[in-house]
């Protein structure tokens, strides 16, 4: 029986011991979820777009209008800046295409009129709420055109340079921390211009384009993946 409690009081011992010395050793620290933080879309960024265009173009003198459809393709590229404030991302771009944007139709035989859309810029502010990758967006601002008109029995076609507004929207992702690709809607409204000096009377077009584009974020944003302690 001696034997058998001595027996007993050693293994409690030891394993009080053993538990005693478990208390002075401090727990290592345990990393928590590793988890991707949201895309940062703040940044300058530098792209190429291309897209179609079309619209209507009217020409009119002595009272007589010869509206006519315009279409064709353009491509170009764009500079922005992007400042993100929680999912709202605020900013503004800068865009110039060369275009083929034409149309012709008679008029009063055997008079044929041509307009064509060779250029078109904007300078637009945008606005857009980002859902990490993605960002959806609406723009507006000024518009620029560079066009010319003509005639088969003129003197030759007269050019010019004129402003008006256009207003969008978009969609955009981000594929890697710099590279995106967008989608993009305007419309462009160039008012009454009056023709002069090969020609007389006045000019009123309005242009719609669809364009695809990338750009190229010089963002320093977080890393793809981040592990806190």
């Amino acid at each position: 029986m001696k034997k058998l409690l001595l027996a007993t009081s050693s293994i409690v011992a030891f394993a009080a011991g053993a538990q005693a010395a478990d208390l002075g050793v401090p727990r290592s620290p345990v990393a928590s979820a590793v988890v991707a933080p949201a895309f940062n879309w703040t940044g300058f960024y530098l792209g190429a777009h291309a897209g179609y265009g079309f619209g209507r173009t009217t020409p009119s003198d002595a009272g007589l209008s010869f509206p006519m459809n315009t279409s064709g393709g353009l491509v170009g590229g764009q500079i922005g800046f992007n400042y993100q404030i929680n999912q709202i991302v605020l900013g503004a771009e800068a865009d110039l295409a060369f275009a083929g944007i034409s149309g012709s139709r008679a008029s009063l035989a055997p008079q044929v009129l041509f307009v064509r859309t060779s250029m078109l810029g904007s300078v637009r502010a945008r606005a857009g709420f980002a859902v990490d990758r993605a960002l959806l967006y609406v723009t507006g601002g000024l518009g620029i055109q560079g066009g010319s008109f003509a005639t088969n029995g003129g003197a030759g076609a007269e050019r010019y340079t004129r402003t008006g507004w256009t207003l969008g929207a978009g969609v955009e992702y981000a594929l890697t921390q710099n590279w995106t690709v967008k989608a993009e809607y305007s419309y462009y409204n160039f008012g009454t211009r009056t023709l002069g000096p090969i020609y007389t009377g006045t000019l009123r077009a309005d242009v719609h384009t669809v364009k695809i584009g990338v750009n190229y974020l010089f963002s320093t944003g977080p890393s793809a993946v981040v592990a806190r302690y």
